[in-house]
């Protein structure tokens, strides 16, 4: 299956927050073995997330949205996802109470806006949120779907680890991992590296080599898709022992990032 990530809210447009939420999120995808291709982030507008929740389910299966689930007028992506899968907002009494609740436990004022919380978009189902007070979406239509959690670190975490990469897995019969190993190559340019193999770049599959040049190093990553993680290092194995058979006459000092 193929995942996308469209991550929302104008204050990462502005810098005003570093996005961990999907760093984090692409890193469990990938022990999870579900291809990421793309990320998209966009402002709270609603025609632009709109055309970016459309242009995700015509490439991808699961488009996992981060952020606009809150109480205020700006937050409005479940308004648009409900516009883009022609599924209305319907309200839900029965998750209403349960916000109720969470605002009682949390020992917070539960205003009227906090009502906006418990619409869903027609035939979609809550996520539970343990950590605060709105509750995540899943929307399928057809085959695919729209996964919309909240933008708050801790909260996206728990529903994603708990809910949202189990029902992937089981929805799209995923039954593989994606593992990599990182090897850094100190004090030789991006360029001599890339000569020395650029061959087995060229006709990679699986395991895939790709480069990243930093200050003073440049990292050499393989990464494979298998069963298992044990069947994924076994696949590494051979090509990282070619690779640094070909790097060994630039420099002796590689090591593996941990």
């Amino acid at each position: 299956m193929r995942a996308e990530l469209l991550m929302i809210g104008t204050e990462l447009l502005l810098g005003q927050i570093q996005d961990t939420n999907a760093s984090y999120m692409a890193k469990i995808l990938a022990e999870a073995g579900i291809d990421l291709y793309w990320k998209t982030t966009v402002g709270d507008n609603p025609a632009r997330i709109s055309e970016a929740l459309r242009a995700g389910l015509q490439r991808s299966d699961a488009v996992l949205c981060s952020g606009g689930l809150g109480p205020t007028v700006d937050d409005i992506t479940r308004d648009c996802v409900a516009e883009t899968l022609g599924a209305p907002l319907e309200y839900h009494e029965d998750l209403f109470k349960v916000i109720e609740e969470r605002f009682r436990a949390f020992n917070r004022p539960l205003s009227e806006n906090n009502r906006r919380q418990a619409f869903l978009p027609r035939g979609a189902a809550p996520i539970a949120n343990l950590n605060g007070t709105a509750p995540g979406i899943i929307a399928e239509t057809g085959n695919k779907v729209v996964v919309c959690m909240p933008g708050v670190p801790h909260e996206l975490r728990a529903m994603f680890d708990g809910v949202v990469i189990p029902y992937l897995q089981w929805k799209y019969e995923v039954r593989s991992t994606i593992h990599y190993r990182v090897l850094l190559v100190p004090n030789v340019g991006e360029s001599r590296v890339d000569y020395a193999i650029a061959d087995l770049i060229e006709s990679q599959r699986n395991p895939t080599i790709g480069l990243l040049a930093s200050p003073g190093v440049v990292r050499v990553r393989i990464t494979a898709k298998a069963p298992s993680r044990e069947t994924a290092l076994a696949m590494i194995g051979p090509v990282e022992k070619e690779v640094r058979r070909r790097l060994a006459g630039l420099t002796d000092a590689i090591d593996v990032e941990q």
